[in-house]
C-alpha cells in the first residue's frame, strides 16, 4: 500500500509538473507574440516590409496602323531593352502581339524588325518568344509589348492613415504610414534587389599590389601609401 501510494504521488506530481510546464509554454508564447506586436508597432521596417519577389519588366510599343517601319530611335530603345534583360533577366523576352486591332497589318511588318533589334541587344534568336493577345476595340491601335521577368524589390502601398494620428498624443506609438515612403524608395532605387537577401561575394584579391606590398614588407620599407595632411581640404576664401 505505501509503495502504491508513493507511485500515485510521482504520478500526481510529473502531472503537475507538466500542466505548469504547459502553461509556462503558452505564457512565454503569448508574451513572445506581444513583445513581436509592440515592436512592429515601434518598429516601420517591420510594418512596411520590403518584399523581394519576381516581377515583369514590360516596354510597350505603340505602333500606328500605317507603321511599316520601325525608327531609328525606337530600335534602339528595343536594343536597350535587350541588354537589360541579359543584365538583370534571364536573357529570355517576349513579344506580346495585338491582335484584331486596326493596325494588325502593320503589327506583323515591324515585329520581325522587333526580334531583329532585339538580337542586336545581345538577345539570343532562340530566347525571343512571341504570344498574342486580343483586343476588344477593332478601332483602336493597340501596342505591341515586350516583357522579361526580373528580380523587383517592392515595399506596398503608401498613404495608409486608419486613424487620426493626433487623437493620442499619450502613445508613445509611430503612426501606421511612418516609413513607408522611405522603405519604398529605398526598394526603387536599389540597383540590384539580390542585395537585401544576401551580401554579394568579395572579389579576388589584386595579385600584383599584393606582391608589391610584400616586397616593400620582406625589405623594412613602408608598405603604405603616402598620404599628405590637408590635400582635397581646402577652403576657397571668395
Amino acid at each position: 500500500m505505501i509503495r502504491n501510494r508513493k507511485v500515485r504521488l510521482g504520478a500526481a506530481s510529473r502531472s503537475a509538473l507538466v500542466v505548469v510546464g504547459c502553461m509556462a509554454v503558452l505564457g512565454c508564447q503569448n508574451q513572445t507574440q506581444q513583445q513581436t506586436t509592440l515592436l512592429a508597432s515601434h518598429d516601420y521596417r517591420l510594418r512596411h516590409p520590403i518584399v523581394v519577389t519576381e516581377a515583369p519588366e514590360t516596354l510597350d510599343l505603340p505602333i500606328g496602323r500605317n507603321t511599316r517601319r520601325l525608327s531609328g530611335p525606337i530600335v534602339g530603345t528595343i536594343s536597350s531593352f535587350g541588354v537589360d534583360s541579359r543584365e538583370h533577366g534571364n536573357g529570355a523576352v517576349e513579344i506580346l502581339v495585338p491582335s484584331g486591332g486596326a493596325n494588325e497589318a502593320a503589327v506583323h511588318s515591324v515585329t520581325p524588325q522587333i526580334r531583329q533589334a532585339l538580337k542586336q541587344g545581345g538577345v539570343y534568336g532562340s530566347r525571343i518568344s512571341t504570344r498574342t493577345y486580343g483586343v476588344d476595340d477593332a478601332s483602336a491601335d493597340a501596342p505591341i509589348r515586350l516583357s522579361y521577368p526580373r528580380m523587383q524589390a517592392t515595399a506596398g502601398e503608401c498613404g495608409d492613415w486608419p486613424k487620426n494620428i493626433g487623437g493620442s498624443p499619450n502613445r508613445n506609438a509611430d503612426y501606421e504610414n511612418y516609413g513607408c515612403a522611405t522603405q519604398a524608395n529605398l526598394a526603387a532605387i536599389v540597383a540590384n534587389p539580390s542585395d537585401l537577401l544576401t551580401p554579394r561575394a568579395v572579389t579576388p584579391a589584386d595579385q600584383n599590389r599584393r606582391a608589391v606590398v610584400f616586397e616593400a614588407y620582406r625589405k623594412g620599407e613602408v608598405s603604405a601609401s603616402d598620404y599628405v595632411e590637408g590635400v582635397g581640404a581646402e577652403i576657397s576664401e571668395d
